[in-house]
């Protein structure tokens, strides 16, 4: 697949400014269960603002929500989940490994453990450059 740019995502996701936390979607196979997308990060960022004053740190939630709603455009994509939501539902190993501050892209890559009919866990791995930032695995629930 293409390029795919924020009005397209926004076709997928049910998030909204300030919520969205998807820029563009670099690449994408939905039969594979593979995605890239990118979240350009400025100092406009209304978190970056209270986290931390003096030293703005991108919060590790919003990092898990930004390979959540990534996983979410492509378990959106597949086949008979037209219209319906991709809820997050848990993570686990958790890893924060450097921090994301300002005027950073965060690169996500997702890749699947196990995709079924009504639930998927996934791998994401969040990049800024060549240095990996951030990883979970993330599951899902698809709902209406």
């Amino acid at each position: 697949m293409s390029v795919m740019e924020v009005t397209d995502i926004m076709k997928i996701l049910p998030h909204r400014y300030p919520f969205l936390m998807v820029d563009r979607i670099l690449e994408m196979d939905v039969e594979a269960g593979t995605v890239v997308g990118i979240k350009n990060l400025t100092m406009n960022e209304e978190f970056f603002q209270g986290h931390f004053p003096g030293n703005p740190v991108m919060p590790g939630v919003l990092q898990m929500e930004a390979m959540a709603q990534i996983a979410g455009v492509m378990l959106n994509s597949r086949s008979g989940n037209a219209g319906k939501t991709a809820y997050f539902m848990s993570m686990n190993k958790v890893k924060f490994r450097k921090m994301v501050t300002p005027g950073d892209q965060l690169r996500i890559e997702i890749a699947p453990l196990r995709i079924r009919s009504r639930m998927a866990t996934v791998q994401g791995k969040a990049y800024v450059g060549e240095d990996l930032v951030s990883e979970a695995e993330l599951t899902f629930g698809y709902g209406a």
